[in-house]
């Protein structure tokens, strides 16, 4: 390729907090619209501000995670603009001293297989500063609506450096950083609740060269698909216009997610439009390093840092642990089912593929969705299905055919077996007679199978295991099939 992109970040999270930024108001979402103010989130005469605690120490949590340098001081600045979604015509953001600096995301590119862990790489960070949200505009032919429900809420601002060169980069990159921040527990990161946004700079350049192009910002990315599919196009119109001699301006654009373009804003603000200046009527805020030291105590083992740690301790494949490890709720009720039954890789491959098949199929039923924490199947049954497999009690084909009516009624295994005479048979006599007609039934399977084809016993085994409706006990069968094919 002639041309190469370079890509930087500007990921916007709301955090979890009771309160909003500088006032008491709540923090919440579907509210009635512009229930959720006061004086001091509509800006009016004599209202002061008041800084929020849990919102610095969750920003300090972020920064200590991502391995950011903690200010020994941060301030507050006003950021003025005049926008109808900013009642005050400035927001209460941090400039020249934000809360952390530096820091780094570690992201995973795909593999050439899926059962293989892809290249990671580590993605260099600028600051984390922390806000006040604005309100939400709702845009209609003639007129546009403002709820300032949202405005004035703790934003947390993650500033990536210009370190990504694709729109799998930035796809990785996202998830990675999404997966981190829900660890830490500061914020669901929900883009549909906006709870987490993100702005896109995008630039494009000769390969091999070092100056960096003209570079565009990219509003209205509210999904991580719809970030990558936005980079992508952008990328590509750059190179387009470059390549016709058109000129490239540094300017903000529009994504248009359903037609799949951008389309220009208005022309990119500089730091000095802003007019920035230190807030007069905030303080600067120390931070000693006894408060750093008590919250770094608080701090969460990180996805990847759980991924390998499942790999090595628990040796589960690549496989498992990419899909319990994004998601903390998944890998506690998982740690959970291994305290009850020693069998991680047993467990890991339920909870990958029974479990969260039965979640993704009644979530496609019901409109009301269910998580993990919901789950109908304590940890408890689902250990005890384990052990009832491993001890030949219940087949395994039986135990899939249980366990859509474990996540249904939420009884427990062994009543649901007793309840349906389930149990697993062991009775060598009526097995046998199984056996020897499925020896009967299949010559095919049985010449293979004294020709050296090991294979083939598995074919008399399932005409056995369907006459017996799965209830013989398969070390069982297999124990007789051998014998009566080796006489």
């Amino acid at each position: 390729m002639k041309y190469e992109a370079v890509i930087g970040l500007e990921v916007h999270v709301q955090l979890e907090t009771n309160s909003k930024m500088f006032t008491r108001v709540p923090c919440g979402y579907g509210h009635e619209p512009n229930s959720l103010t006061d004086a001091v989130v509509l800006g009016l005469p004599g209202a002061l501000p008041v800084m929020n605690l849990e919102a610095i120490e969750k920003s300090i949590k972020v920064g200590l995670l991502l391995g950011c340098k903690i200010a020994d001081t941060c301030k507050w600045d006003r950021k003025n603009y005049f926008y109808p979604d900013m009642p005050k015509n400035y927001q209460i953001s941090q400039f020249d001293q934000p809360i952390c600096e530096g820091g780094e995301v570690e992201i995973e590119m795909p593999g050439d297989s899926p059962a293989v862990m892809g290249k990671h790489r580590i993605v260099q960070l600028t600051r984390i500063h922390l806000e006040e949200d604005v309100g939400k505009l709702t845009h209609f032919e003639n007129d546009s609506l403002v709820d300032y429900n949202r405005a004035g809420s703790p934003l947390l601002e993650i500033v990536s450096e210009p370190d990504l060169y694709s729109p799998e980069e930035t796809f990785a990159y996202l998830t990675s950083l999404r997966n981190s921040l829900i660890y830490t527990g500061i914020s669901s990161c929900d883009m549909e609740k906006g709870q987490l946004r993100c702005d896109a700079n995008i630039s494009v350049r000769p390969v091999g060269t070092e100056k960096l192009g003209t570079k565009v910002e990219l509003k209205n990315l509210n999904t991580i698909s719809g970030v990558k599919n936005g980079v992508e196009y952008e990328i590509k119109r750059q190179i387009k216009a470059i390549e016709e001699g058109e000129e490239i301006f540094q300017e903000t654009r529009r994504w248009n997610p359903e037609q799949r373009y951008t389309t220009p804003m208005r022309s990119k603000e500089m730091a000095h439009d802003y007019r920035y200046f230190p807030d007069p009527d905030l303080m600067p805020v120390k931070i000693e390093k006894e408060w750093i030291d008590r919250i770094s105590k608080e701090i969460p083992e990180k996805p990847f840092d759980k991924q390998r740690r499942y790999m090595d301790d628990f040796n589960l494949p690549y496989s498992i642990t990419s899909a319990l490890c994004p998601d903390l709720k998944l890998c506690e009720y998982f740690e959970e089912v291994n305290k009850f039954t020693k069998n991680p890789r047993k467990i890991g491959n339920w909870v990958v593929n029974d479990l969260l098949r039965e979640l993704s199929s009644r979530n496609k039923e019901q409109t009301k969705s269910i998580s993990i924490t919901d789950c109908p199947i304590s940890p408890n049954d689902m250990a005890e299905l384990i052990e009832l497999i491993e001890k030949g009690t219940v087949s395994n084909n039986v135990a899939k055919e249980l366990f859509p009516e474990m996540f249904s009624t939420s009884k427990s295994p062994s009543s649901l077996i007793k309840e349906k005479g389930l149990e697993v048979k062991s009775d060598e006599s009526e097995i046998e007679s199984h056996c020897e007609q499925a020896i009967q039934d299949d010559p095919d399977a049985v010449e293979k199978f004294k020709a050296g084809k090991e294979g083939a016993i598995n074919a008399l085994k399932g005409k056995v295991m369907k006459a017996t409706r799965g209830q013989a006990n398969p070390k069982v069968v297999d124990e007789i099939l051998r014998r009566l094919l080796s006489n």
